[in-house]
């Protein structure tokens, strides 16, 4: 998810190839949507629950009324005892929620609702692995203690009503009783809503039954039969418009896709951008097996929060003007990473957002190429570079540490996309193949469990990895050396010097390196395994080299100056400081870069779809800095990509046109 959408619906066209520079609607929306009302962005004290039972289902009965706004629910809850003796259960619900009165069969029990948890005294002991199944009848005004967790709101300049649940990551006991445990998940779950005849009521899985009610009512009764955590259960109402596809998979699965919108959201241009789900469906099918859901449904419904959140079969999803198809790829690939795989705590949080930010790369490379990949990974990488501290989440009680834009999502990208780069394509798309098919589908995983899956496939130990990355801060800083010397058999001995700024954990990072050197009409590149703070490597090559590219395809999070030995000539190859001036402009633009040494340099300007518009002829330049004016006044109105190409290096920058 991005920055706010309310900036994206200037900032981004139909289809962005590119990465926006700090853009997350789904980190920034929620930081914003707590910050809001508390600048420290810190959750309640986040209580205990009762490990002494494992909750099997959910069956929410609920009559939801707007005027006045209220809930009133019957929540039913089948559990297993963990215990050898249980003779009470601890269930969590909100203090601004009044508990009315919890059953077994016809016998009420005994409860005491205090501190926002419901203590019952259960009708007899339940031995170990005993089931029991309880109801609790309540009733009042929903609390939102996250993300606005449960909103009575509007739409449109009619103010239409609208009603949605974000509950993530705490604010399920907002709106209803659960053991709020993201590492329980419930085997199924049910939701009935009954409200006013004006709302569409949508939530998991299928819709069973709707019934028209004589009291001017109507009850909707979703079914789900997936295992489901309690913060992914949803409800979404409001006068939608039901816009559907059709996902179908290589002939023999056929799905429904269903976009439940508002009616003034559902134009011909959001059309086209909902229509790229079924593409989106079948892509992530392909990379990452089939979609876990395909039993049921996918699909959006629309709501209030300037973002998305991945409830389980129906994203909940905010509509701009135009251009929201990265922020539905995020949300769908959540659907494999997030809920058939959900992380078992919330410091293990990338497991959830750093894959679903992956797979926006996905699709971007699916729809751009590898050119429009590169760029937009770069984005991601060069905004990881401004993380503080360890990807896992050391204050899960703090939001900005929980949903850091930079570091749970772009750096958890950033690893993805170093691991690709250490087993290569095949093993990578095959590791997340067999993470989604492991023991940890459709349950709860650690970074220790995805290690594990990507040792096995690709063959060799990774801990290193994942220990520096993961659970270690910062990224390498190299400075790398290097000359060649001519032999007496005509040919040349190549010695690299590798050497990384002291760091304070891990102290240095360990890490295979490629490096390119151009020869011919080619390059050979040669990788070498960098695990010294200071190292040295030697290889003969047959043709005297010129350059040495290091990390040629960015595969690194990473700082590098090379420096030729025997010219002495600092090259810093990952920033020419390019600036594109004015941005938006109607008319022409400056477009300025420094090059700190001889360089063939190449400018370009591509559209949406990846297609050059404009393109200046190459020019060898001399070290230095430069300006190019650039006419655009013939451009239609929309965002770009200016592509500055420096001997075979790529830095973008994103241009927006007005007329």
């Amino acid at each position: 998810m991005k920055k706010l959408l309310i900036l994206l619906s200037l900032l981004i066209p139909t289809f962005c190839i590119y990465a926006q520079e700090d853009v997350n609607e789904c980190a920034a929306g929620k930081i914003l949507s707590l910050t809001k009302r508390n600048q420290n962005a810190r959750l309640q004290a986040v209580q205990a629950v009762d490990n002494n039972i494992d909750v099997t289902y959910y069956k929410l009965n609920l009559n939801v009324t707007y005027t006045p706004k209220k809930i009133k629910g019957e929540v039913t809850i089948n559990a297993k005892s963990k215990v050898a003796t249980l003779d009470q259960v601890t269930i969590d619900l909100q203090n601004a929620l009044t508990t009315d009165s919890i059953k077994i069969g016809n016998r009420k029990l005994t409860f005491l609702h205090r501190s926002n948890q419901i203590l019952i005294k259960l009708d007899k002991i339940y031995a170990e692995n005993q089931l029991l199944s309880f109801v609790i009848y309540y009733h009042g005004i929903p609390g939102s203690s996250g993300f606005d967790s449960f909103v009575f709101g509007t739409h449109n300049a009619q103010k239409d009503m609208a009603i949605w649940s974000l509950s993530e990551p705490y604010g399920s006991p907002d709106w209803f009783p659960c053991k709020n445990s993201v590492d329980d998940k419930a085997d199924s779950s049910d939701v009935w809503i009954t409200a006013d005849k004006y709302f569409t009521s949508v939530s998991n899985g299928i819709l069973e039954k709707t019934i028209d009610n004589q009291d001017g009512t109507k009850t909707y009764q979703w079914k789900n039969r997936y295992p489901i955590a309690q913060y992914l259960i949803s409800i979404a109402m409001s006068n939608y418009t039901l816009y559907q596809n059709q996902f179908n998979f290589e002939g023999q699965n056929t799905m429904p896709i269903t976009h439940y919108i508002y009616p003034e959201s559902l134009t011909s241009i959001n059309k086209i951008a909902l229509d790229k789900t079924a593409f989106m469906l079948d892509l992530f099918s392909k990379k990452f097996g089939l979609y876990p859901f395909i039993k049921e449904k996918y699909g959006h419904a629309q709501f209030g929060w300037g973002g998305g959140m991945e409830h389980q079969t129906c994203t909940s999803l905010t509509i701009p003007s135009s251009g929201f198809e990265t922020l539905i790829a995020h949300e769908l690939t959540h659907q494999w990473f997030g809920d058939k795989i959900t992380c078992k705590n919330w410091e293990s949080i990338w497991l959830n957002e750093g894959f679903a930010s992956y797979g926006e790369c996905v699709y971007t490379e699916a729809m751009g190429g590898k050119p429009a990949y590169d760029a937009y990974i770069k984005n991601f990488i060069n905004s990881a570079k401004t993380a503080k501290g360890t990807i896992y989440v050391q204050d899960v009680s703090n939001i900005n540490e929980i949903f850091n834009s930079a570091r749970t999502y772009r750096k958890g990208a950033s690893v993805l996309h170093m691991l690709r780069g250490i087993v290569g394509d095949d093993k990578f798309f095959k590791i997340l193949q067999t993470y989604t098919a492991s023991k940890s589908a459709y349950a709860n995983a650690i970074t220790e469990d995805f290690e594990a899956v990507a040792e096995q496939v690709y063959g060799q130990k990774l801990d290193y990895f994942f220990k520096e990355w993961i659970f270690g801060e910062n990224y390498p800083k190299y400075k790398f050396q290097w000359s060649s010397q001519s032999l007496a058999d005509g040919t040349f001995k190549v010695k690299a010097d590798v050497s990384q700024s002291s760091n304070t954990t891990p102290a240095f990072f360990t890490m295979p390196i490629q490096l390119s050197i151009p020869v011919g009409l080619g390059d050979t590149t040669i990788t070498v395994f960098n695990d010294k703070q200071s190292q040295s490597f030697e290889f003969i090559l047959k043709k005297k080299p010129l350059s040495i590219n290091f990390d040629p395809n960015n595969f690194i999070l990473k700082d590098v100056e090379t420096i030729n030995i025997l010219a002495n000539e600092p090259i810093i190859y990952d920033d020419f400081g390019l600036t594109v001036a004015p941005n938006p402009s109607s008319e022409d633009i400056d477009v300025s870069f420094r090059l700190a040494k001889s360089s063939i340099v190449k400018i370009t300007i591509v559209d949406f779809s990846g297609k050059e518009i404009l393109t200046l002829s190459e020019e060898k330049l001399q070290s230095g800095n430069y300006s190019r004016n650039l006419q655009i006044s013939k451009f239609q109105s929309g965002i770009y990509m200016l592509n500055l190409n420096v001997d075979g290096l790529n830095e973008s920058r994103k241009l927006m046109t007005m007329k």
